[in-house]
């Protein structure tokens, strides 16, 4: 049977449209409103009222319309009526990052931190939080939740680490954090943190094998705009993949790895910043298009073998999206060319929309993405 339909229904979903409608178009008049989601004027204004008593929306200013008469006046969300925070835990430092119902930076933070699998390391992060909460002008009550990336396979629930050998925090709880935090705390994947930042400045994005090419390799399948997590949470850990059956030695444990040659501890010597790097390369200087050409043919290699498993874009993604070019795509498009016995467009090569910050703010966007969500419902 078929559940009845209340007028607390009908007045909850009115808000919901509304509140979203304003969300998409960022500033709209009353008028709008009412023209394009056909609801009546004292509909709209009830839920304008109460929409921006509650803090969701305010008035910004003025805007033309269509009608004649004087400017109406403009609504739109308050930004930061929900904030998520994003914590990218990394070797040797820790990089935090708030942002808004729209996913836009507030703040950011980085220090200096050797990890170590000890409380007392969790407690500093957690102070270190807290801090930036403060210093940011966060309140407690916006903050809907924090997530941490980490170079680990999480568990599907999100409380605990699977497989993390880079920082040797395999079995690492959540509740490591959260007994100092009065927020709900996850994991998160830091190359599925990347990808869903890609979906969220793509959300025209429905299939894509997203490639992390950062200190070291990562990857993950983005299948009908959701990201792919596997039966046993080891979903596109491309990175050890052999490539050669000799090489150097992964962190895995064995030699010849996808992550030994196409991450960027593969392509940087030790101590060199990839900004000195792409300096000297585009300055043509020979040592370093050589050994960008053979980072280049390794890559090519290894997307060739993926892409005759999975027939779909590849985003290039990771610390090494804002340096590469047009250039470097149609070099690695010519490499699969040769090794590839199908004919290739080059349009499945992809550079990432969201280079920039964006595993720590795709950590923070899963909380995000369920508020608004709860605005639907």
């Amino acid at each position: 049977m078929n559940k009845s339909i209340t007028p607390n229904k009908i007045k909850q979903n009115n808000r919901n449209i509304i509140y979203n409608y304003i969300y998409l178009k960022k500033k709209v008049s009353q008028q709008d409103i009412c023209y394009d989601l056909h609801l009546s004027r004292p509909t709209v204004t009830t839920n304008l009222t109460a929409l921006e008593k509650e803090g969701l929306l305010m008035k910004c200013g003025q805007i033309d319309t269509e009608f004649v008469g004087r400017k109406a006046s403009a609504y739109s969300i308050v930004p930061n009526y929900r904030i998520g925070i994003g914590v990218e835990i990394l070797k040797e430092e820790v990089k935090m990052i708030a942002v808004d119902l729209y996913g836009q930076k507030i703040d950011r933070f980085v220090f200096q931190i050797n990890y170590k699998n000890e409380d007392n390391y969790y407690q500093t992060i957690c102070n270190k939080i807290l801090e930036f909460q403060d210093i940011a002008g966060i309140s407690k009550e916006h903050i809907l939740g924090i997530g941490f990336a980490m170079q680990a396979l999480i568990s599907p629930d999100k409380k605990s680490v699977l497989y993390g050998k880079i920082l040797s925090c395999t079995g690492l709880s959540i509740n490591a954090f959260t007994k100092y935090l009065p927020y709900p705390c996850s994991f998160v994947h830091d190359a599925d943190s990347a990808a869903i930042s890609e979906l969220w400045v793509s959300p025209e994005l429905k299939d894509a094998f997203y490639l992390s090419i950062s200190k070291h390799l990562g990857a993950s399948i983005i299948s009908k705009g959701k990201i792919l997590t596997g039966k046993h949470g080891h979903n596109s850990t491309i990175e050890h993949i052999q490539m050669q059956t000799k090489g150097i030695l992964c962190y895995c444990g064995k030699t010849g790895c996808m992550e030994t040659l196409c991450s960027l501890s593969a392509l940087l010597k030790k101590e060199e910043s990839l900004e000195f790097f792409f300096l000297n390369l585009r300055n043509k200087e020979p040592s370093f298009l050589e050994r960008w050409n053979y980072f280049l043919s390794n890559l090519a290699k290894a997307i060739n073998m993926l892409h005759l498993v999975y027939d779909t874009d590849f985003i290039l993604g990771g610390y090494l999206a804002p340096y590469l070019c047009e250039e470097d795509l149609a070099f690695l498009h010519e490499k699969i060319k040769q090794m590839t016995p199908f004919y290739e467009s080059a349009d499945f090569l992809l550079i990432s929309k969201m280079p920039k910050h964006n595993i720590s703010i795709g950590a923070a966007l899963p909380y995000i993405q369920k508020f608004l969500n709860s605005m639907t419902e």
